[in-house]
């Protein structure tokens, strides 16, 4: 049973970590990466569809991202995208492949951006900590119901203690790093 609820909780906040992670991975830092891009929505033949699926995307140089649309027919549509996107990216477009000028981060662009980081870096840690009062509950209405000891829910609850530390731990460390990659010049 406790071990159930553990290994539940584990699982729930092993995708709040890659949410988190996925989610800074859209945010614009100094320097161009596929990330910012490549699950930007475009509207296809009517249909929303990830850029990714749409186009190879590549990083040619550290201020560069280049797309190269698999339809030239829909480079009309990801231009769109992107103007419509919070990027504030203009795309320049050749004909064959449309090119991201990525402009470096002013101080206050970058202080922005850390904030938007801190907020979302937050929410990950509040995700993981209701988490770790569903699973407490769990365990008191399987006390309540009998199917385990008292002391085994207090077994449970200080390692459900344990495994929260440890991912906030890793979300702090997630956003320590995207800190440091923001503020870089």
């Amino acid at each position: 049973m406790i071990d159930d609820a553990l290994a539940e909780a584990r699982r729930n906040m092993e995708k709040s970590v890659e949410a988190l992670t996925h989610d800074l991975a859209s945010l614009r830092t100094g320097r161009a990466s596929t990330g910012l891009v490549e699950n930007l929505q475009v509207e296809y033949y009517g249909v929303p569809t990830a850029l990714r699926e749409l186009a190879l995307i590549s990083v040619p140089e550290p201020q560069l991202i280049a797309i190269k649309p698999y339809d030239p027919g829909a480079m009309k549509a990801i231009e769109r995208a992107i103007m419509q996107s919070d990027l504030g990216l203009t795309p320049n477009n050749d004909g064959k492949i449309i090119r991201l000028q990525i402009p470096t981060l002013t101080e206050e662009r970058r202080r922005d951006l850390i904030k938007t980081a801190s907020k979302r870096i937050e929410e990950a840690k509040v995700a993981v900590r209701n988490i770790r009062r569903a699973a407490i509950d769990d365990l008191r209405s399987f006390e309540k119901e009998k199917m385990i000891t008292e002391d085994d829910f207090y077994f449970g609850r200080d390692e459900l203690q344990k495994l929260t530390d440890e991912f906030i731990e890793k979300i702090e460390k997630i956003g320590k790093a995207k800190e440091k990659e923001i503020l870089e010049i």
